[in-house]
């Protein structure tokens, strides 16, 4: 009977080993192999200049990331043509001044941004298995953050907060519209009132004066939750940028995430894919973001991302 016994004791003493190995491998080295995804979306008029499209989302910065900080300041090297931010920006409560070291060299460069709760919140110690159950319950109260502070910041850059609000905005000769929605995961979107308030937008511009180029439409929000595509969708965004799962975070090599913490498909937690609502569909950008909660800091098999994407004319399509 030895035997048996101390064959199984071996294998559970393997296997807490290999975990322990996964565990640190994930905290300490995949969680900084940060990583700049690159894609294209043909969506622009034929022949329009490309638009280069800096995707952020996710940074969960603390005072003591310095090598993200300084990572997020190298992507301002190869300056974009345009920043979207898909919030949760803060990691810590004392985070501000590092968010602010990490975007300045993006000053001057235009940019829209949405929010997450954790730019309003501080966030919370989680068991990462809960997540397994399905999307954590999002709340609004806790630690506040310096929420006023953040927006002060976006204003010093030239960003535009479209949190539930529309901005129309001229790059490269290209009319792009746009639209973004608060956070779903905690019941921030205003999902419901969109056509009022952005019919409302896109007749003001019409009495403004109209472009001679067709006006591209691009969606934004924090958490891609399926009733905020659809929405998006139906009225007329062509691409959507989100941020929110994290790619999973923890992912099994072969198989992918697990959990989205929201009711994305697991298949579109990360990534470029198409979002099909009605007779319509959108490239939808998930991206799993450059940070992790500081009370979860693993990573595995979900390196941390920001993303290019290049709008292209629809005369040129993939390379």
């Amino acid at each position: 009977m030895s035997g048996p016994r101390n064959t199984l004791t071996r294998a559970l003493w393997g296997m807490g080993a290999l975990s322990a190995l996964a565990f640190a491998y994930g905290a300490v080295v995949e969680r900084g192999r940060y990583q700049l995804r690159v894609e294209q979306v043909p969506i622009l008029d034929a022949g329009s200049e490309p638009i280069r499209i800096l995707h952020l989302s996710d940074l969960h910065l603390a005072p003591w990331q310095k090598n993200a900080t300084s990572w997020i300041r190298a992507l301002a090297d190869n300056p974009p043509d345009l920043v979207v931010g898909t919030g949760d920006f803060f990691g810590h409560p004392g985070a501000l001044p590092q968010i602010r070291q990490a975007l300045l060299p993006l000053k001057g460069i235009p940019g829209v941004v949405v929010h997450g709760s954790n730019d309003r919140v501080a966030p919370r110690a989680v068991n990462p298995f809960g997540y397994l159950a399905g999307p954590s319950h999002g709340v609004e109260q806790g630690t506040p953050l310096d929420f006023e502070g953040l927006q002060a910041l976006y204003e010093e850059l030239g960003w535009h907060d479209i949190d539930n609000a529309v901005v129309s905005l001229t790059i490269r000769g290209s009319q792009l519209e746009f639209v973004g929605l608060g956070d779903a995961h905690v019941g921030s979107d205003r999902t419901d009132s969109l056509p009022t308030w952005l019919e409302a937008a896109r007749e003001q511009r019409s009495v403004e004066g109209r472009s001679e180029r067709s006006t591209t439409t691009i969606g934004v929000s924090h958490a891609p939750y399926r009733r905020v595509l659809d929405a998006l969708v139906t009225h007329g965004s062509e691409l959507i940028f989100a941020g929110h799962t994290h790619g999973g975070q923890v992912c099994i090599p072969g198989v992918g995430a697990l959990t989205t913490n929201c009711d994305l498909p697991l298949s579109q937690a990360r990534g470029l894919s198409l979002w099909p609502h009605g007779n319509k569909a959108a490239y939808l950008n998930v991206s799993a973001g450059i940070g992790t909660n500081i009370f979860a800091p693993v990573r595995f098999a979900c390196p941390p991302e920001a993303v290019l994407v290049t709008l292209v004319g629809d005369d040129i399509g993939y390379a």
